[in-house]
């Protein structure tokens, strides 16, 4: 028989608690993002290189980060680096693993978007007097963000949800962590959860609707 007495008001009072956890979430999300899209470039000019030493590093980055569970990539970044020495805060191994992830899933879409510019396109900066560099820059570059635009909008959502992930290697600034401890201390489990729910929805939405918009007026030709 159901008889829960829901208590939203204990809930309702510590959402500014939460909110300063979903600043934290926001700025792990965005950090791994930025990290994350520095080593895809990187990866990709890796495998496009035809170093098989170099190709190889960064096909064996994005097997692993694509094909294993990003709770295990946070493990080892905060348990499995600390048997060689390096110890790593539980900030500091989130930020890690999920940029990790991040890196080889963007690597991915990067090289895709890549392969789905003629290289003609490339051919004919060259034939105009620009520089193998400045043809990529200029004519290649934006031609591939437009295409990996919003795909890495979706691993940035992606990496707002992982960042729950935390609470498992003793995170406990971010939404989830917060939402953990005031659950630990009232066991209202069901409001303080549904309530994290629904800011973790707010703010993925914002994050697609401000990207789709962005990408209206940024790609609009």
């Amino acid at each position: 028989m159901f008889n829960y007495t829901f208590h939203w008001n204990q809930a309702l009072r510590a959402l500014p608690q939460m909110l300063d956890g979903a600043l934290v979430t926001l700025e792990i999300a965005l950090l791994s993002m930025a990290i994350g899209l520095a080593c895809a470039m990187v990866l990709t000019l890796f495998r496009l290189s035809g170093n098989r030493v170099l190709s190889g590093f960064a096909a064996v980055w994005v097997e692993v980060a694509r094909n294993t569970p990003a709770l295990f990539q946070i493990y080892m970044a905060h348990f499995g680096l600390g048997n060689f020495g390096i110890h790593l805060s539980p900030y500091a191994a989130l930020l890690a693993g999920i940029a990790f992830n991040n890196a080889g899933y963007l690597a991915e879409n990067f090289r895709g978007a890549l392969k789905a510019i003629p290289d003609t396109q490339a051919r004919a900066g060259r034939s105009l007097g620009m520089s193998s560099l400045q043809a990529f820059r200029y004519i290649v570059m934006p031609q591939m963000l437009r295409i990996a635009f919003l795909p890495a909008t979706n691993q940035m959502v992606w990496a707002i949800l992982m960042t729950s992930l935390g609470v498992t290697v003793g995170m406990n600034t971010d939404l989830a962590g917060i939402t953990q401890e005031l659950n630990a201390r009232s066991f209202r489990t069901f409001e303080f959860f549904a309530l994290a729910a629904v800011i973790y929805y707010v703010i993925a939405k914002a994050v697609t609707l401000a990207a789709r918009a962005f990408a209206s007026r940024m790609f609009r030709y």
